[in-house]
């Protein structure tokens, strides 16, 4: 299992399965998000094998599809609210961990410095600064909407 820390809180990897849920049970984490839909490869676990494992070593689950290349609002919403609104470290993860390292960057942009960001992405092997520009424009929005202009 290739676990890569994005912060001390959030976690992201290539695609996992069922028997690795104790051991992020055993490594400290509380939630698992899954960013994979179901049917994108034959060798993929389905995502209600997956939530079982992890329900029966008491992890939250949460399956947040995320197609590649289609990202959206409503998905990074999703993605920020599974973060945020729980105690404990979060482990996400996708194909190749990429769409849960852009997610949470995009979920993030809010309320951390963007280069900051990137920098923790590029530090475990996902370069996402191709995603400049739109974490720059979601920063800007939330921090107008913030100010009330």
């Amino acid at each position: 299992m290739d676990i890569r820390k994005l912060s001390p809180q959030m976690s992201v990897s290539p695609q996992i399965h069922p028997q690795h849920m104790q051991i992020l049970v055993d490594s400290g984490y509380k939630v698992v998000i899954n960013n994979r839909p179901d049917g994108e490869s034959a060798d993929q676990p389905l995502s209600s094998d997956l939530e079982d494992a992890a329900k029966a070593v008491g992890l939250v689950y949460h399956h947040i599809p995320m197609s590649p290349g289609r990202l959206d609002d409503e998905t990074i919403a999703a993605f920020k609210h599974a973060t945020e609104s729980l105690t404990g470290p979060v482990h996400a993860f996708c194909r190749s961990g990429t769409r849960s390292a852009t997610l949470w960057a995009h979920a993030q942009a809010h309320q951390r410095n963007i280069d900051t960001i990137l920098e923790a992405c590029a530090a475990v092997g996902y370069d996402l600064g191709a995603h400049r520009p739109h974490l720059e424009a979601r920063a800007s929005r939330a921090a107008s909407s913030k100010s009330g202009a």
